[in-house]
């Protein structure tokens, strides 16, 4: 497993959960199943520049913080 999608995958998970934002809140502002940002929060996908970018958005943070 790449360690770049591990870490996007926590850093996603945690700014969720503190702002109380579900998977499924997500997965429907970004149009995709809930299934997929699952995966992502997992480290088992590797989402484009432009998924990064919307979830981003979706969760009210910067690419920045999700990559760190």
């Amino acid at each position: 497993m790449n360690s770049e999608s591990e870490k996007l995958g926590k850093n996603l998970k945690r700014i969720r959960t503190k702002k109380g934002i579900t998977q499924g809140d997500i997965a429907r502002s970004l149009g995709v199943s809930r299934g997929f940002v699952s995966n992502i929060e997992n480290g088992k996908t590797n989402p484009t520049l432009a998924t990064i970018a919307r979830l981003a958005n979706a969760i009210g943070a910067s690419t920045d913080e999700l990559l760190k």
